[in-house]
């Protein structure tokens, strides 16, 4: 359990001041200059020694994927990209970051650009977030006025340009690549890899895109220590991670904790319990919509964790976006619905996802008003499998897992109903 005073997002719910001042009176831009002046490799080593994973999903180790930029330049400038573009159904957490605790993001986009020898970092915020991205364009001034971002950056000798740059509201523009051609000014459709944007990524450019709160949390990291942040949660899976809980609960919020914390326990202490009570649980997406749906009696002692939830769940922690579901809730309409989410979402580029997602949801369909036949939720899935892995970015797996969980767990769901709408009963 988190205690009070490793909490790193200190107004998460916008109770205290957001301004310059709120946020230095809470330990913000405090010795950020010295943090630099002890040079990049301390910074990325630090960062290893941290074991943050990226907190966008993919859950990579956040300082190996810094050490992959060119320790030198070759004559290009580098880039630090920040993924505010968070469309993932389900996920609510960068939004609180930007709107309430802005400047945790923007001193840390000052610390990673330097440490990837970057002088300019672009964040792209999301095309909805018209508020957060007005209160984070309102700090990113703020900075500049006080000389904390610009030139000779905080004091620390190094100079940096900070732009925030607002998407047109695309569910794709949150994969890295596609986000880059995006922000070059293109359609936002993933490129292939490799090269990886570490290599060439905006503009032909060395280029790491990274997570709000992977950046977020980076300056609080470096002052109170890697080994600080590594005390927490279990091996491989450290530190504290924002869990955005919506759904069948009896309060959904937003809630810093520790790393493998149980379900049972981030529930009952932050969200009042199920709605209904413990018996009424009847599903959980534990990582935003496109993580596969688990059993919710399987899910009451599931440890919270990347590790955990993928190896005994064969599900994944994803962005943390905890979407819980009781019994009142049509399963199969509930990933119907993310199926059409996923094809209305595909930007077409690679035919098994601009086919089959398509394909997927007008299946999905009938399996909700119970008109198919038995066969063809075997069919569904192999389907699923043909899309899954098959696409240039992880869209095809996203469209694809939904309906594998569902599956998987709920097989018996769709059959009865398959089974009720063919009876004698049902057709007078």
């Amino acid at each position: 359990m988190l205690q009070d005073q490793d909490r790193i997002f200190t107004n998460l719910y916008g109770m205290h001041d957001r301004t310059l001042d709120g946020a230095k009176k809470r330990g913000h831009w405090d010795g950020t200059a010295a943090i630099i002046q002890k040079g990049r490799d301390w910074i990325v080593d630090e960062m290893k020694a941290s074991g943050l994973r990226g907190r966008g999903g993919a859950g990579f180790p956040t300082g190996l994927k810094w050490s992959f930029m060119p320790k030198e330049s070759d004559g290009r400038p580098a880039y630090l990209v920040v993924n505010a573009d968070e469309s993932e159904p389900g996920t609510c957490k960068d939004r609180e970051i930007m709107r309430h605790d802005p400047h945790t993001l923007i001193e840390g986009c000052l610390i990673a650009s330097f440490a990837m020898n970057a002088h300019a970092c672009y964040i792209y915020i999301r095309g909805e977030y018209i508020r957060e991205k007005e209160a984070l364009q309102n700090a990113i001034d703020e900075a500049y006025e006080a000389g904390l971002v610009g030139k000779n950056a905080a004091g620390s000798g190094w100079d940096f340009d900070l732009y925030l740059h607002h998407g047109a509201g695309a569910y794709i523009c949150g994969e890295e690549t596609a986000l880059l051609e995006s922000l070059e000014g293109k359609k936002g459709m993933p490129r292939m890899k490799p090269p990886f944007p570490a290599g060439a990524g905006l503009y032909g450019c060395p280029t790491t895109v990274n997570n709000v709160e992977s950046i977020a949390v980076v300056p609080t990291i470096l002052r109170r220590g890697g080994a600080w942040f590594a005390g927490m949660g279990r091996p491989n899976n450290v530190g504290t991670k924002l869990f955005a809980i919506s759904g069948h609960v009896n309060n959904p919020c937003v809630v810093e904790e520790e790393m493998s914390i149980t379900f049972e326990e981030l529930i009952d202490k932050h969200c009042g319990g199920i709605r209904g009570g413990w018996d009424n649980l009847k599903a959980v997406i534990p990582g935003g919509s496109s993580v596969p749906v688990v059993r919710g009696e399987k899910m009451r002692d599931a440890i919270m964790d990347f590790d955990y939830l993928r190896g005994e769940l064969g599900s994944g922690l994803g962005t943390a976006a905890v979407i819980v579901m009781d019994q009142s809730t049509d399963i199969i309409k509930a990933i119907w619905r993310l199926s059409k989410f996923y094809k209305h979402e595909s930007c077409g580029q690679c035919t098994p996802c601009r086919e089959g997602t398509g394909w997927m949801m007008r299946v999905m369909e009938r399996l909700v008003r119970g008109d198919a036949d038995p066969a063809e939720i075997d069919m569904l899935f192999d389907v699923t499998k043909q899309v899954e892995g098959h696409t240039i970015c992880a869209l095809g797996d996203a469209a694809a897992w939904p309906i594998q969980g569902l599956i998987n767990n709920f097989r018996d769901e769709i059959e009865d109903r398959i089974k009720h709408k063919r009876s004698p009963v049902a057709a007078e």
